[in-house]
């Protein structure tokens, strides 16, 4: 089974986030949002992964490189120009020869992708779409499908006068490869406009799998903060974590000094340094290879990678990004070098 990730966008609304960084790569309790994606996937023995790629490609590259320090078998295609979602899929073509999923990237969702599977078998379905509930579904892509559940229209960001239901595109598909057949090869093309419709008015069968409790697009900072937030809640639980059993994680090879003080939740990565007197949390994240300084006080924020905390800063409500040296005091800011 093989899995592909649509991981070309920019993330133009996360930022200042994504200035350095692709959106796909954007932390979620000190690993890549894509990361946990994967690890997600390997829990329902998908191993083989396809990454189309456009914006900084090398960032991504760098970090996963062929996926076996993984436990996966990663490989990619760029595009030069963006594509939009179907272009993306297509472009993949020559890696795809079997029933496969696809991944918007900017995601996180609870979806069990083997039962995911087993129902898109059962509904002898060409491409089957996964589906999430929202109150107001007028910034989505809105599906309106039968009681056999079977897509019948879609509806881009409708407006309120135009809703005919609430359940909006989870971006997160299954397709058959004879689906690649119908979209155009070359340049951009959308399969939320123009691939769907155009299939059911070709007479395939459009599956909707409703099994998804927790649905989240990183699409903003709020949404951003909002992520972490609920992981560290338990709202959403992530395959390393779970705060309702721990209060603090820890990765290899942190030094924390004994009068440090601790208020959890807390997440923090590799060779992480706290010391003397500082008070960290609740509700914080620090990153791999920083170091947060004496009588320094943190709480409410997410520190990336390589942060430099000076002795007696304080931060609360941050977010600060990679590199960052920190010798104030800041309160609900982005923070980049």
């Amino acid at each position: 089974m093989q899995a592909l990730f649509l991981a070309g966008g920019k993330g133009t609304r996360l930022y200042p986030l994504t200035y350095e960084i692709p959106k796909p790569m954007v932390p979620i309790m000190g690993k890549p949002l894509l990361e946990h994606n994967m690890n997600l996937l390997k829990l329902h023995g998908i191993h083989d992964i396809i990454l189309s790629i456009c914006y900084k490609p090398e960032c991504i590259e760098q970090y996963f490189g062929n996926g076996s320090a993984f436990g996966l078998n990663i490989r990619y295609i760029s595009e030069n120009s963006p594509l939009g979602t179907g272009g993306a899929i297509k472009n993949c073509a020559k890696l795809l020869n079997d029933t496969f999923f696809v991944f918007n990237a900017d995601i996180l969702s609870n979806i069990n992708f083997s039962e995911m599977l087993r129902y898109h078998k059962r509904q002898h379905a060409a491409v089957t779409i996964a589906v999430t509930r929202v109150e107001d579904p007028s910034a989505y892509g809105v599906i309106e499908y039968d009681k056999n559940g079977y897509a019948l229209s879609f509806c881009e960001k409708p407006d309120p006068n135009e809703i005919v239901s609430h359940f909006i595109n989870a971006g997160v598909y299954i397709f058959e490869p004879e689906v690649l057949e119908h979209i155009p090869t070359g340049h951009a093309v959308s399969v939320e406009k123009e691939i769907f419709p155009q299939l059911l008015q070709d007479g395939k069968k459009i599956a909707v799998y409703r099994g998804c409790n927790y649905w989240l697009d990183i699409g903003t900072p709020e949404k951003y903060v909002r992520a972490n937030r609920d992981s560290f809640e338990g709202k959403f639980c992530l395959a390393e974590t779970d705060f309702h059993h721990r209060a603090v994680y820890s990765d290899v090879n942190t030094q924390i000094s004994r009068s440090a003080i601790l208020r959890g939740p807390i997440y923090i990565g590799k060779n992480v340094q706290i010391k003397a007197g500082a008070v960290v949390g609740p509700r914080v994240i620090i990153g791999n290879n920083s170091i947060i300084g004496e009588r320094s006080v943190i709480a409410n924020s997410i520190l990336w990678n390589k942060i430099t905390v000076k002795n007696h800063a304080r931060i609360d409500r941050c977010i600060i990004t990679d590199k960052s040296i920190i010798s104030d005091t800041f309160q609900k800011n982005i923070i980049t070098p």
